[in-house]
C-alpha cells in the first residue's frame, strides 16, 4: 500500500504544468455547493494560491468521488449532506484511498412553498405517509376489510386525503433526485424513522414484510406526487415561485435566502428556522460533512489550507452562518478542528516509513 502511494504521488509530482494540478478540486452536495464555494472565494485572495474548483453533482457524487483513485484526475476533497455508509468506505478501500472524515456544520431539510400558496401543516409521520411509494393497504382505504400485511401503490392524490386538516390540494412536492444527499437524508427521517417508525400501522406492516427498520419505505413516489427536479436546488426554488401549489425540498440556506417568496411548512410544530436547526429542535435536520484524501496531501496545493480557512468562518460570526449553515457547537468545532490540523503530511520519509 505504501509503496503504491509513494510513486502515485512520485507521479503527481512530475515537473511540468502539463502533468501537474496546481488547483485544489471538490465535487459534492448541492446543499454544501454555496458554502464551499465562499470558502473557495476566500481562499482565492490568498495570492499563493488559485481559487479552487468546486463543483457540484450531488452527495454521491463528492463520496464516489473522492473514493474513484488517486491522482490529478481525481477530486481532491468531497463533500455531502449525508454520511458515508460502509459499502462506500469498502469502495475506497478497493481503490487504497484513505480520508478523514470531517463534520463542518449542520443543515435543515426544509419544506417550503410560495407565500402565496397554503401553509402546510403536518406531522413528520403524516409527510412521510404522503410521499412513500407503497403503504399498508388498512392506512390508506377507510370502511373496507383490507389486511393491514397487504401494501400498495401509495393512493393519495390530494394533502385533506390524509388528513381533513391538510390542505384541499393536489400532492404535488419538487424534489431532488437519488444522487442527493438530501434526498437520502430526507427518506431515512421522514419516510422511514418517522412514517414506517412510529406509525403503528406501518411499523407493523413492515415488520410482517420482513422489513423492520422499514427501510423498504424510503423509496420516493414516481407517479408524479414527488417531481424529480434535479441536483441545483435554486431550480426547485424557481418552481415554487411559479407554482403556489407545489412543495419543494431542499437545504436550509436556499429558503433562508429566499423568505421574500416563500415561506417555511411546519412539520411537527416547527418550522425551518437557523434557530430551531441549530438548538436540535426542528424536524428535520442533518450534518455536513467533508472527506479529505490523504494521498493528495502535500501533492496538491492548499488542500490543508482550504479546511484551516473553513474554521475561520464556521462559527455563529461567520461568513457561512451569514450564508445559511448552523455551525456547530463550540466543543464540536474544537473536535473537528483538530482532526484538519492533524491530517497527514505525506512525505517520501513518512511514506517509506
Amino acid at each position: 500500500m505504501k509503496k503504491l502511494v509513494l510513486a502515485l504521488t512520485a507521479a503527481l509530482l512530475v515537473s511540468g504544468t502539463a502533468s501537474a494540478r496546481d488547483q485544489l478540486s471538490l465535487a459534492g452536495s448541492s446543499t454544501v455547493l454555496p458554502f464551499a464555494t465562499i470558502i473557495a472565494e476566500e481562499m482565492g485572495k490568498n495570492p499563493n494560491f488559485k481559487t479552487p474548483v468546486v463543483e457540484s453533482g450531488g452527495s454521491s457524487v463528492g463520496k464516489k468521488g473522492v473514493c474513484d483513485g488517486i491522482g490529478t484526475e481525481f477530486i481532491d476533497i468531497g463533500n455531502a449532506s449525508s454520511r458515508m455508509k460502509p459499502a462506500e468506505l469498502e469502495y475506497c478501500d478497493k481503490n487504497s484511498v484513505t480520508l478523514t472524515e470531517i463534520k463542518v456544520g449542520y443543515d435543515g431539510i426544509a419544506v417550503a412553498n410560495s407565500l402565496e400558496g397554503q401553509t402546510l401543516e403536518i406531522s413528520k409521520a403524516d409527510l412521510g405517509k404522503a410521499l412513500t411509494i407503497e403503504v399498508p393497504a388498512c392506512d390508506a382505504i377507510v370502511g373496507r376489510n383490507f389486511n393491514c400485511d397487504e401494501w400498495i401503490p401509495n393512493p393519495f392524490t390530494k394533502w385533506s386525503e390524509i388528513n381533513p386538516a391538510y390542505p384541499d390540494i393536489e400532492i404535488r412536492v419538487y424534489g431532488p433526485p437519488t444522487t442527493s444527499g438530501t434526498r437520502a437524508s430526507f427518506a431515512e427521517m421522514v419516510n422511514q424513522k418517522a412514517y414506517c417508525g412510529k406509525n403503528k400501522i406501518a411499523k407493523a406492516a413492515s415488520a410482517a414484510r420482513g422489513d423492520k427498520k422499514g427501510k423498504k419505505c424510503r423509496a420516493m413516489r414516481t407517479d408524479g406526487a414527488y417531481v424529480e427536479a434535479g441536483e441545483q436546488d435554486n431550480l426547485i426554488v424557481q418552481k415554487l415561485q411559479e407554482d403556489k401549489d407545489a412543495y419543494g425540498i431542499f437545504g436550509f440556506s436556499y429558503l433562508d435566502q429566499n423568505t421574500d417568496t416563500l415561506q417555511s411548512a411546519i412539520v411537527d410544530g416547527t418550522p425551518a428556522t437557523f434557530e430551531l436547526i441549530a438548538s436540535g429542535d426542528y424536524a428535520i435536520s442533518r450534518a455536513l460533512w467533508y472527506y479529505v484524501k490523504h494521498e493528495h496531501m502535500n501533492v496538491i496545493p492548499g488542500m490543508a489550507e482550504y479546511m484551516e480557512e473553513w474554521t475561520k468562518h464556521w462559527d455563529s460570526e461567520g461568513v457561512l452562518a451569514d450564508a445559511g449553515m448552523v455551525p456547530m457547537p463550540e466543543a464540536e468545532r474544537a473536535k473537528y478542528a483538530k482532526a484538519m490540523t492533524e491530517l497527514p503530511k505525506l512525505t517520501a520519509d513518512i511514506l517509506t516509513k
